[in-house]
């Protein structure tokens, strides 16, 4: 009889810059539950500068208080509005400073290889609602969370349990 593996918890992050995702699931063997989940949200009506800083203090707060094993962002996708990209690669930087600051190193996924993870499929066939289902479905949840950026995160985690040990 093999010992048993310590569980391992991870935090996946889904950036914004109105409202973040994030989720923290508990990895052991090929069991994976979640842990705990919320939304950080930022004031529309604030400064982008403004809505950063809050972003770097919540989410630093969360990465203290669960104290995770690993992290996985999703990568910013190239959106049709230059300026949008843009400001949301403003608000991953800063979730990628608050775990470098917080001494974790995290993962980063494409929204695809997220998408092919939690459903064996990506592209036009990957949608919200089938992520969202198998999101609930893997972690055993009675409802599916909301909103979808939570889901988003917690698809991002189960992504990095299923290829963390994968050569990258």
């Amino acid at each position: 009889m093999s010992p048993s593996r310590p569980e391992t918890f991870i935090l996946g992050v889904d950036p914004g810059s109105h409202q973040t995702g994030w989720g923290l699931i508990g990895v052991s063997g090929n069991h994976l539950r979640s842990v705990e989940h919320g939304l950080i949200r930022l004031p529309v009506k604030e400064s982008l500068s403004a809505r950063l800083l809050q972003l770097h203090e919540e989410l630093t707060v969360v990465i203290e208080r669960l104290q995770p094993d690993e992290v996985a962002v999703e990568e910013v996708y190239v959106a049709r509005n230059a300026k949008s990209a843009l400001i949301l690669g403003h608000a991953r930087g800063v979730i990628l400073l608050a775990c470098a600051r917080s001494g974790v190193t995290p993962a980063e996924y494409p929204a695809n290889t997220i998408k092919q993870a939690v459903l064996g499929q990506g592209g036009a066939a990957a949608t919200k609602e089938r992520v969202a289902f198998m999101v609930r479905s893997i972690l055993g949840l009675a409802e599916v969370p909301e909103p979808a950026d939570i889901t988003d995160a917690l698809a991002c985690a189960i992504c990095h349990a299923h290829r963390r040990e994968m050569p990258r």
